[in-house]
């Protein structure tokens, strides 16, 4: 049986690839040898789904449809980063690989990017451990892997991530649309503009405007 790792950006799945001797043994996608393969995302590939995906009237801004609130979110592949997603699956769903490390950034982020990955591929029936580490030095990368703990123990920190991601998500899409219905004709006419919408939150992809009537 072979171990998987998954870093958040190629960059770093090379750096563990050097520290473990993978040598140039690069494929699609990822990398392998007779003990390991490592892969790695592009940042984000899995996101939350437009308000229009829950029902296509949504995809016009009016004061009655907010506030938009679901009762369970949606999430979907990026289509951008589609392929590196397609691959990643293959690998995690890989009979002969039994243990999985993950291996994205230290931090809140990374746990959210790989959690989503994990939420819609649905990996059962593997050991899932966390590697923590604060460097990409050898001796790191080495103790991170040697240390790493069961994913479960990072289950608060994924949670807060989640709950953040909903937060930025709720704040853009609802304020964003109501500001600009209130607002947006009258933004416009002063930068001489068709049309005007107002972002508000952290999260701009979230309150990208589509219509206004």
């Amino acid at each position: 049986m072979k171990k998987l790792l998954i870093t958040e950006k190629p960059s770093v799945a090379m750096e563990f690839a050097k520290v473990l001797k993978l040598g140039n043994n690069r494929k699609n996608g990822y990398i392998e040898n007779e003990n390991w393969v490592i892969t790695w995302c592009v940042g984000h590939l899995v996101t939350m789904s437009y308000p229009e995906k829950y029902d296509e009237k949504l995809k016009f801004w009016r004061l009655d449809t907010l506030p938009f609130i679901p009762k369970e979110f949606k999430y979907e592949v990026i289509p951008q980063v589609e392929k590196q997603f397609e691959i990643i699956k293959g690998l995690l769903k890989r009979e002969d690989i039994d243990t999985i490390y993950v291996g994205t950034d230290s931090g809140r982020e990374g746990e959210y990017i790989y959690r989503l990955v994990d939420q819609m591929i649905g990996i059962e029936n593997k050991t899932k451990k966390r590697v923590w580490i604060d460097s990409q030095t050898e001796e790191e990368i080495l103790r991170g892997i040697k240390e790493a703990k069961d994913l479960s123990e990072y289950d608060s920190l994924s949670n807060s991530a989640y709950l953040r991601a909903k937060e930025d998500y709720l704040i853009g899409i609802n304020f964003s649309r109501l500001l600009s219905i209130i607002y947006g004709k009258k933004l416009a006419q002063t930068i001489n503009e068709e049309k005007s919408g107002i972002s508000i939150g952290r999260v701009m992809t979230c309150v990208l405007r589509n219509d206004s009537n």
